[in-house]
C-alpha cells in the first residue's frame, strides 16, 4: 500500500494507487482501531492525531470525516500545524482586507497575538473554477473516503470534534512546499493568514470552539512547532 507524495491524494482521503479498494483515511482508520484495542493497549487513555505541514492538511481533513471518531471508546483530539490549505465548509472566502491583506498578512510575524480582523464574502469563480472543490472545499467528492459523506454531517464533525490549530508566528513567507495554487490562494496569502482566518471564520459562522494556539518565533518547522512549551500540553495531554 502506497500514496505519491505529491498531490492532493493521500491528503484528502484518496485511494491508494496500488490498492485502489483502500484509502489513506481508512489506513489511519485500522490504526486507530488496533490502539483502541483493550487487548493491546489496556492502559491507553487518549489518542492524538497531529500533523504539520501537508500531514496539517491531513489531519484538519481527516478530523472532519472519519468514521471512527465516536466508535472507539478512548478520547480523540487533533492537533492541525501549518497546513497550506484546509477544507472550507461553505463557498465563503476571506476578503483580501484588513488582516487578510497580503501586506497586513505577511507582517503578521510582528506580533503574538493572533489576528482576528477578518471579513468573508463570496467568492469569484471566474478567476478560480476549482476553488471550492475537494480537499479546498466541499465540492465533487466523488471518489475517496468522503464520497457519500453528506456535506451537513461533514460540517457537524468538523465542529464538534475536539481540535487544536498551531500556527507558527512566522510562518509568513512561501517556504517548505507552500501552496501557491488558485484554491489554496483563495483562502489567503499565507498559511499563517489562512489558519487564523479559517478558525475565526468557523467560531463565528459555525460556533465551533477550537483553541488556535499561535507559536512564538516558529516558522514552517515541525521541530519547532511540536516541541514548544506551547504545544507539549496539547500533544500529550495530562489524562
Amino acid at each position: 500500500m502506497s500514496w505519491s507524495c505529491t498531490g492532493d491524494s493521500w491528503r484528502s482521503g484518496g485511494a491508494s494507487p496500488k490498492t485502489p479498494a483502500l484509502t489513506s483515511f481508512d489506513f489511519v482508520d485500522q490504526i486507530l482501531r488496533k490502539l483502541a484495542n483493550k487487548a493491546m493497549f489496556p492502559n491507553l487513555r487518549a489518542i492524538v492525531v497531529a500533523g504539520h505541514s501537508a500531514s496539517g492538511q491531513f489531519v484538519s481533513r481527516y478530523q472532519m470525516a472519519n468514521r471512527v471518531h465516536d466508535t472507539l471508546g478512548v478520547t480523540v483530539t487533533y492537533v492541525v500545524a501549518n497546513p497550506s490549505s484546509y477544507a472550507w465548509p461553505d463557498a465563503t472566502r476571506p476578503t483580501a482586507t484588513e488582516d487578510a491583506a497580503p501586506e497586513n498578512a505577511k507582517g503578521a510575524w510582528s506580533t503574538e497575538t493572533p489576528h482576528t480582523k477578518f471579513s468573508y464574502g463570496p467568492f469569484d469563480a471566474s478567476a478560480c473554477a476549482n476553488y471550492d472543490k475537494w480537499p479546498a472545499g466541499l465540492e465533487n467528492r466523488t471518489s475517496g473516503y468522503t464520497a457519500k459523506t453528506s456535506d451537513d454531517q461533514l460540517k457537524k464533525q468538523l465542529v464538534s470534534r475536539p481540535t487544536t490549530y498551531l500556527l507558527g508566528q512566522v510562518d509568513t513567507l512561501p517556504l517548505g512546499g507552500f501552496d501557491s495554487s488558485c484554491p489554496a490562494m483563495a483562502q489567503g496569502p499565507t498559511r499563517l493568514a489562512r489558519g487564523q482566518s479559517y478558525s475565526a471564520y468557523l467560531k463565528e459562522k459555525y460556533g465551533a470552539n477550537h483553541p488556535v494556539t499561535l507559536i512564538p518565533m516558529c516558522g514552517h518547522n515541525a521541530r519547532c512547532v511540536f516541541t514548544s512549551e506551547a504545544a507539549l500540553p496539547v500533544l500529550f495531554p495530562a489524562n
